[in-house]
């Protein structure tokens, strides 16, 4: 695979950098993938190849700890586990689902996000199932309708009134994000989206041949608590996994899963700009949409690209323009900050111009344009319209992980997709923490408690074992290094008869 690559290489020429990262905030991306096996069934259901898969990966690859104690009603002993990364890999509703560590640094999420593509492809391959079974890193399912995630948390200090200030500050953000952020799809989910007809006096679904967001036709609120009974813009569900006193964590919903680099780092640069500004005390001013779960469908299935939305006001405003007022205020205040926040703000400004201009110019850059540009070039050969369903099955192809199926991966390898970062990075990412989190203490502890063979419970902030009290690391920010360093050294210590006594009972306890 070409090792091209734009911005990264000129910022850091570290794997995982420290020295450049945009902000003082953790965040991380939560990605649930899709499973494709034989009609026959033959090796499985989709959701028996995720546990399979699941199992090689922590019990014959031995790449991480799996759980041995309840996490959830739905959260079985050995329903997933942490990665020695300091990620975690893990079934959710039948899917198979990773959370990349927690990170600062933007470059190292994307190569953490991007990690679990190459775990996942060689584990198919060290289990003789390569070539008839697929994982998709999407959002869709064009059979069934089903949508599954790609969930983006960032850490947010609970000082900033969160229903007051954060949520109506980033509900336009998000709704028109989208058209740089974007994957694009084939078609429409019709259940949820209607036209009137006036003619027949009647609602009837809307015919979409290809719309710019994955996500958009799921989305049926502005602001929900529980995942499970409404798909949200913004998840409210207050679990920081952090200090409680400090922060409160954001769970986002609404995003698609991207298989560009360079989309991903927008999308989650942008946020975090946005959050530094709210942080610092900056006002958006008013901007509200009358409907933001209107806006947020309309704007993904615009096939004129104008992309209008309507204001609480009456007046309308594109999405573009929309997008142009945060990044203003962002250059005003955080210009200069340091390289990564720089590498946003140039290429914030480039895209926001050439979706004006010409957004089929971004073929190398944005997911939905690249989709588009290759499903109108195949259409045109073939003399396809469409509501060809063969056009479904090149959508799925574009998010294969498998580099040597994906249509994604063939577009990367000639160069028309343009990279963020090299293969080297997203190799150290496989097996190395994030240094400047609190990752790497627990990725330190995993590796010694597992050569010792010692039952452990392992979670964000807390780690169980035999030895003295439990860990805490309530603070995301901190790498505990002395901390862990003390704590090894008593695992080496000689122990008595009774000290070996008490550790079994409590690693009995540890079990029950």
């Amino acid at each position: 695979m070409g090792e091209t690559v734009i911005g990264y290489s000129q910022i850091t020429t570290s794997p995982i950098t420290t020295l450049f990262s945009m902000s003082e905030r953790i965040f991380g991306i939560e990605t649930e993938f899709g499973c494709l096996v034989p009609s026959d069934l033959s090796l499985g259901t989709p959701e028996s190849i995720a546990a399979r898969v699941r199992n090689h990966i922590f019990e014959n690859q031995r790449l991480g700890i799996l759980d041995m104690h309840y996490r959830d009603w739905g959260e079985p002993p050995g329903n997933g586990g942490f990665l020695f990364n300091s990620g975690r890999v893990y079934i959710d509703m039948g899917h198979l689902e990773y959370a990349t560590p927690e990170c600062r640094g933007l470059f190292d999420v994307i190569a953490y996000d991007k990690a679990i593509e190459r775990i996942l492809e060689r584990t198919l391959e060290l289990m003789g199932i390569r070539e008839s079974v697929s994982f998709f890193k999407n959002n869709i399912d064009h059979v069934t309708g089903a949508t599954f995630g790609c969930h983006e948390n960032y850490l947010v200090r609970r000082n900033i009134p969160f229903y007051e200030v954060v949520i109506p500050t980033l509900l336009p953000f998000f709704v028109t994000r989208q058209i740089f952020a974007g994957t694009g799809r084939v078609g429409a989910y019709e259940e949820e989206y209607f036209v009137f007809n006036d003619d027949e006096d009647e609602y009837e679904p809307e015919f979409v041949g290809f719309q710019i967001s994955q996500r958009a036709d799921h989305i049926v609120t502005e602001i929900y608590e529980w995942i499970q009974f409404s798909r949200a813009i913004i998840n409210t569900r207050d679990e920081p996994l952090a200090d409680y006193k400090k922060y409160r964590r954001l769970h986002l919903l609404v995003g698609d899963t991207n298989m560009s680099e360079y989309a991903a780092a927008l999308k989650v640069g942008t946020t975090i700009l946005i959050l530094d500004l709210l942080e610092a005390g900056h006002s958006f001013g008013h901007l509200s949409f009358l409907d933001h779960v209107s806006a947020i469908k309309n704007i993904s299935r615009d096939q004129s690209l104008k992309w209008l939305v309507k204001l609480e006001s009456g007046h309308t405003i594109s999405a573009i323009d929309v997008q142009r007022q945060y990044l203003a205020l962002a250059q005003k205040h955080l210009k200069d900050k340091d390289a990564e926040t720089n590498w946003v703000l140039a290429e914030w400004e480039y895209v926001l111009d050439a979706l004006e201009r010409d957004p089929m110019s971004l073929t190398d850059k944005v997911d939905w344009v690249a989709k588009k540009w290759l499903l109108e070039t195949f259409m045109d050969s073939e003399g396809l319209s469409w509501n060809d369903t063969w056009l479904e099955s090149l959508d799925l192809e574009y998010h294969n992980i498998d580099q040597r199926k994906s249509l994604y991966y063939e577009l990367e390898r000639n160069g028309t997709i343009k990279r963020i970062l090299t293969d080297a990075q997203i190799r150290q990412a496989i097996k190395s923490p994030p240094p400047d989190t609190r990752a790497k203490a627990r990725s330190r502890m995993m590796r010694e408690l597992s050569k010792h063979k010692t039952p452990c419970i392992i979670d964000w902030d807390l780690i169980h074992s035999v030895y003295d009290e439990p860990f805490n690391m309530k603070d995301p920010f901190e790498t505990y290094d002395e901390e862990v360093s003390s704590f090894l050294q008593n695992i080496k210590k000689p122990t008595s008869r009774s000290t070996r006594r008490r550790r079994r009972k409590k690693s009995i306890n540890l079990i029950d």
